[in-house]
C-alpha cells in the first residue's frame, strides 16, 4: 500500500453548531452531513479543506480531550496556509484564541496554534521554500521523475 493523501481528520465535538461556527472562522465550511440511520439526528459533518481533504466532526462528545505532551494517539491537526501573517491577523480579527504571534519552527516553517471550543489543538503553518518539508517534497519529486526508489 502507498497512501497518496490524507483524506480527513475526525474530531468529536460537544456542540456541533458551536464547532461549525468556530471552523467557519477558519474558512472551513460544511461540505455534507450524514444523518443517523435511526433518525436520531446528525451522525457526522464533513468540512472541506480542499478537493480531497476534510475535517470530520462527530457531534455529542462528552469527555474532554486527555491532552498532555505524552498522550498516545492523536496530538493535533495542522492546517496549511499560504500566508501565516494574514492567517494570524484573520484569526485575531475573528476572535479565535491563539498562542501568540507566528514563530519560526525548527523545521523552517512559520506556525502558531489555536484551540477549538472543545480543546482540540490545531497548528496553523506556512510551508517555507527551504523548510524540511519542502526539501523532502522536492526530493520525492526527483525520485519520482527518475523512477528510482
Amino acid at each position: 500500500m502507498q497512501a497518496k493523501h490524507l483524506g480527513h481528520v475526525a474530531i468529536r465535538c460537544s456542540d456541533l453548531e458551536r464547532s461549525l461556527a468556530f471552523y467557519a472562522k477558519l474558512g472551513l465550511h460544511e461540505a455534507f452531513r450524514l444523518e443517523r440511520p435511526d433518525g436520531g439526528g446528525v451522525s457526522l459533518v464533513y468540512l472541506r479543506i480542499d478537493e480531497t481533504s476534510f475535517l470530520e466532526l462527530f457531534p455529542n462528545g462528552t469527555e474532554p480531550p486527555a491532552g498532555g505532551p505524552r498522550q498516545l494517539g492523536y496530538a493535533h491537526c495542522c492546517l496549511l496556509v499560504d500566508d501565516i501573517q494574514t492567517a494570524y491577523r484573520d484569526c485575531v480579527a475573528q476572535g479565535v484564541p491563539t498562542n501568540g504571534e507566528p514563530k519560526l519552527g525548527r523545521d523552517g516553517n512559520w506556525q502558531f496554534w489555536i484551540t477549538d471550543p472543545d480543546g482540540t489543538r490545531l497548528e496553523v503553518m506556512q510551508i517555507m521554500p527551504d523548510s524540511l518539508q519542502a526539501r523532502s517534497a522536492r526530493q520525492a519529486q526527483s525520485v519520482e521523475a527518475t523512477g528510482a526508489r
